[in-house]
């Protein structure tokens, strides 16, 4: 069973930066898609990033573009979500997600990714 641990959120006002981190266990496959989720109150979730753990498929949100990177640390099993000039709108709740065994390639590059294990979240809240 995967397990899924998210830190590293808080309060920031906009144009600051946060960073979060999801420490990954109980895999070892490196067929995992990882991607990072946000839900602000009265909205639908939305995925905001993801990558695949072999590399070379990475998928970002429209709204985070050039804005968000997402990292992941292989040895530590530990992904990261670096988030400079935040705003406003960025407030939300958000959730470490991971697909795997032998996640798509694919649907993981293109936002499309399966969510089979989540974290329980971490809040971002951003004060203009």
């Amino acid at each position: 069973q995967v397990q899924l641990v998210e830190s590293g959120g808080g309060s920031v006002q906009a144009g600051g930066s946060l960073r979060l981190s999801c420490t990954a266990s109980g895999y070892t496959s490196s067929r995992f898609c990882m991607g990072w989720f946000r839900q602000a109150p009265g909205k639908e979730r939305e995925g905001v990033a993801a990558v695949y753990t072999r590399g070379g498929s990475i998928y970002y949100a429209d709204s985070v573009k050039g804005r968000f990177t997402i990292s992941q640390d292989n040895a530590k099993k530990t992904l990261y979500l670096q988030m400079n000039s935040l705003k406003a709108e960025d407030t939300a709740m958000y959730y470490c997600a991971a697909d795997g065994p032998y996640s798509d390639y694919i649907s993981c590059g293109a936002g499309r990714m399966e969510t089979k294990f989540w974290g329980q979240g971490t809040q971002v809240t951003v004060s203009s």
